[in-house]
């Protein structure tokens, strides 16, 4: 991690940018979709742990947990992109400039 980033995370993290304290509301529909993808991650990652006690091979796990992270990222996507469709873009409008900020370490974790 850069000098860079450090100083930007410690600043977003000193003025309480952090999502910690803030709450969204979804709506109904967002959240179940969003549920629903976690709940069939959450089976895969059931089915790779069955898997390994039942000896599979290397490779078909390896395989399976390819699935799961593109999965994960997947679901990061759809978040991230929701996200800066509203909380940012709200935040933007209303002249909270140091959202901006925030969503730069939050792509800069998403990164590492």
């Amino acid at each position: 991690m850069g000098n860079e980033e450090i100083d930007l995370e410690e600043q977003v993290q000193n003025k309480k940018c952090g999502c910690s304290h803030k709450k969204k509301e979804r709506s109904k529909g967002e959240a179940k979709k969003l549920i629903n993808r976690l709940n069939r991650i959450e089976g895969q990652v059931r089915g790779i742990k069955r898997m390994l006690e039942q000896d599979a091979y290397c490779t078909d796990i390896l395989i399976q947990v390819s699935a799961v992270n593109a999965a994960l990222n997947s679901f990061n996507k759809e978040l991230l992109a929701e996200h800066i469709r509203t909380c940012v873009a709200e935040d933007i409008r209303q002249g909270k400039d140091e959202t901006i900020d925030e969503l730069v370490v939050t792509l800069q974790k998403l990164m590492r």
